[in-house]
């Protein structure tokens, strides 16, 4: 079997193993948060700051949530980590935007992070003030052991079918979920583009 092929069965295996009831309470919990005047912070790393703005574009225009992203200010971000450093960047711009516990922080990570190995800090700090200031947590991650996880009111876990395959499944499955999640009936508000003209 070429690579590609091997690549695409992985892909419909996950698809066929994904958890419905873990999205749909995802999509429970956020839309809660919405409902009640609360605000949705994305958070994550790499490909996942690229999802986070991606799905701050989403979850406003279609979905008519406020919502915003560390990452769509680098300004402030890289101000952060200069000063303050790495491991606390996300926190501290989570306790400058006044997370409260109307609100929610919505994690995009492959591990979810892990306080043991040091792995993804700025991300288990996040977690920390939005559990210490009673915000929500949801997320997206490839591992049911991470701190995410562990910590979430709800998480969606992309299931594991190639240990050398576990970040590009992951990242990839975030955003057919993140996307699904926007089109859920208990999320959307608003018509997409391309679904209005017909």
């Amino acid at each position: 079997m070429s690579f590609t092929s091997s690549y695409l069965s992985g892909v419909a295996l996950i698809a066929g193993r994904l958890d419905p009831e873990a999205i749909d309470e995802v999509a429970r919990v956020l839309a809660t948060v919405r409902d009640s005047g609360g605000r949705l912070f994305f958070l994550g790393v790499g490909g996942g700051a690229g999802h986070a703005s991606h799905a701050v574009n989403d979850f406003r225009k279609i979905a008519g949530f406020e919502a915003y992203t560390p990452s769509d200010n680098v300004s402030e971000l890289t101000a952060r980590i200069n000063d303050e450093g790495w491991e606390t960047s996300y926190a501290a711009w989570l306790e400058g935007s006044r997370l409260c516990s109307k609100d929610a922080v919505f994690v995009f990570s492959v591990g979810g992070g892990d306080e043991e190995r040091g792995v993804s800090m700025n991300v288990v700090r996040a977690i920390d003030v939005a559990k210490d200031r009673g915000a929500q947590i949801v997320g997206i991650v490839g591992r049911a052991g991470g701190y995410t996880a562990k910590c979430a009111n709800a998480c969606i876990v992309i299931p594991t079918v190639n240990e050398d395959r576990v970040t590009a499944h992951t990242e990839g499955f975030q955003a057919v979920v993140w996307h699904l999640l926007v089109f859920h009936p208990l999320i959307k508000r608003h018509q997409g583009k391309w679904e209005s003209l017909r």
